[in-house]
């Protein structure tokens, strides 16, 4: 029973070594080989809200604004972010994405479609169907 659970350990291990290489990949493109997971958190969270000021941004990573701004400026220094002013309210400055940061963003799925490309470029027909099949159990 040992034998499988580390066999299994190790597939699942290698499976999510391949995702992180795909995606480290996809963040180099972008020239920004060292961005933290955190920033790459905060640029998801901003491209899945599309419109989304520094207030809203602090409450929905649980951080206070001082930290947002100071994350926003670190953004805006690597061109992945940028302030735009509300016009009805130039007060309110609302937070953008650049294509970089839009990409970056969207790094994991375009990681996890990189990662099935290799899979099925790896497995036929028949053992694609039997992984779907497994993958589906899993809950």
């Amino acid at each position: 029973m040992k034998d499988r659970e580390e066999n299994l350990f190790e597939a699942v291990a290698k499976l999510l070594a391949i995702m992180n290489e795909c995606s480290c990949s996809i963040v180099a493109e972008c020239g920004l080989p060292d961005m933290t997971v955190k920033q790459v958190s905060y640029l998801r969270t901003i491209d899945q809200q599309g419109e989304i000021t520094f207030s809203r941004l602090a409450e929905l990573t649980r951080t206070s604004k001082p930290t947002v701004t100071e994350m926003v400026n670190r953004c805006v220094r690597m061109d992945c972010a940028y302030r735009e002013r509300c016009p009805d309210d130039g007060r309110i400055q609302y937070i953008r994405l650049t294509e970089k940061g839009r990409a970056i963003a969207q790094a994991e799925e375009a990681a996890l479609r990189r990662t099935i490309e290799r899979m099925m470029n790896a497995l036929d027909d028949r053992e694609m169907e039997l992984l779907i099949g497994i993958l589906e159990k899993v809950r």
